[in-house]
């Protein structure tokens, strides 16, 4: 995932520079709590557990904030901006292969590697993590011949272990710039963060 924390450093700073130190401390103390339940994914076969680890400190920054008494807008806000730009990519090569996966997904190389991502995410050996459906079938996928349909949410999970699952929705709210960065418009009529159960992501091409 990075060094993410540099993200959430700069608009903390941005937003609370007279409170930057406090936030920063407490943050941290709620994450080292947090990030427990969590620290399975960093060795987990499923690939997506892997975005537990920044949904804990994101989950953190939250928990932070609204004990010192801010508004879910404001939250919303301020997580926004760090998630938006964390997932810039940060090179021209970075950029080349985010546009390259989808013009890939008709090929061998394509099909295999949707195979393999299926095969690792359809089951998950802890039941905090995630479990997903691939989804092949083109005219379920708008001709692309790749969707997800995510059947268990170990971010949902998390926050909902810790009584902050209203928050969970403004993760998805970036699944959409993520989606345009790889030329694709993200199509879903529901998430588990808003109460449906599941996940539904289908892509049409830019």
């Amino acid at each position: 995932m990075g060094d993410y924390k540099k993200y959430f450093k700069k608009y903390i700073k941005t937003n609370y520079r007279s409170e930057f130190d406090r936030i920063i401390a407490d943050t941290d103390s709620n994450y080292k709590i947090i990030s427990t339940d969590t620290s399975f994914a960093k060795t987990s076969r499923n690939p997506i557990d892997k975005r537990l680890d920044f949904s804990s400190y994101f989950l953190a920054l939250i928990k932070t904030l609204d004990s010192n008494g801010e508004t879910f807008d404001d939250i919303r806000k301020i997580c926004l901006q760090i998630t938006t730009e964390y997932v810039q990519p940060k090179s021209k090569i970075q950029e080349y292969f985010k546009l390259l996966l989808p013009k890939l997904t008709n090929t061998w190389v394509g099909q295999g590697l949707i195979k393999a991502f299926h095969n690792r995410v359809k089951v998950n050996s802890n039941a905090d993590g995630f479990i997903a459906n691939i989804i092949t079938n083109k005219q379920e996928t708008y001709g692309l011949g790749y969707g997800i349909d995510i059947i268990e949410c170990g971010i949902c999970k998390l926050f909902q272990k810790h009584n902050y699952s209203k928050y969970a929705s403004i993760l998805c709210e970036v699944d959409e710039i993520t989606s345009g960065l790889a030329g694709l418009q993200l199509i879903r009529t529901g998430t588990i963060a808003n109460g449906a159960k599941k996940c539904d992501f289908r892509f049409k091409r830019n």
